[in-house]
């Protein structure tokens, strides 16, 4: 019941409370994105979406307009090179992610589901498909990212996704909810750089799914 009738309807009751506790924070932050660096405050980008669809995501821009598109950043050889000063604020405390909340209004995300892949991210999305996690609303924080973010292979990214999805239920998202705050103060499973194949292949599969 709460999947299929409360969920919806709390996200967006949600986000629409949090936009407006917050409208006076995302001006300011507008602001600062417009006189750090040239070019536009907020950042599209076509996301994979539920069932197959997609949908452009919002985020507050933290890269210069040169930066290669469609390239998820830690796949940059030297991201570095792109991120704005602003740019780097907003990403060491998450608060780039802030305009998704328009994204949940609109009805493209929820707060908790997996995280909403690039378009062109295949290994990710084939991956999810055999565990059933394409098959729900991506959300602005999720299971996987209370358990490693980016520090994660696509493997078992894929495998803690499909566990939400087959356990979703109001205390769930809660715990995820509650977790991704203390996850964003630590900085936790952040990589702004391309990771060691190195690193990868020796990464000791240690998360167990649903703890």
């Amino acid at each position: 019941m709460y999947q299929m009738y409360l969920k919806n309807l709390l996200d967006r009751l949600l986000a629409l409370v949090g936009t407006a506790a917050l409208s006076w924070l995302l001006i300011l932050l507008g602001i600062a994105i417009h006189l750090d660096s040239p070019g536009p405050i907020f950042f599209r980008q076509k996301r994979a979406g539920k069932n197959g669809t997609y949908f452009y995501i919002y985020k507050f821009r933290t890269m210069r307009i040169d930066t290669p598109h469609d390239m998820p950043t830690h796949m940059l050889n030297n991201p570095d090179l792109f991120i704005t000063r602003v740019g780097r604020f907003l990403r060491k405390t998450s608060l780039d992610e802030l305009p998704q909340l328009f994204n949940i209004l609109k009805g493209d995300m929820a707060l908790v589901g997996p995280r909403p892949a690039l378009w062109n991210q295949y290994d990710l999305l084939v991956e999810r498909e055999q565990y059933g996690a394409n098959s729900v609303r991506p959300g602005l924080t999720g299971w996987a990212q209370i358990h490693g973010r980016d520090e994660l292979p696509i493997r078992q990214k894929a495998e803690l996704d499909g566990y939400y999805v087959h356990h979703i239920q109001l205390k769930m998202d809660l715990e995820c909810l509650w977790r991704t705050a203390g996850a964003v103060l630590r900085q936790d499973g952040i990589h702004e750089g391309r990771l060691e194949k190195q690193q990868m292949k020796g990464a000791k599969e240690v998360v167990k799914v649903g703890k």
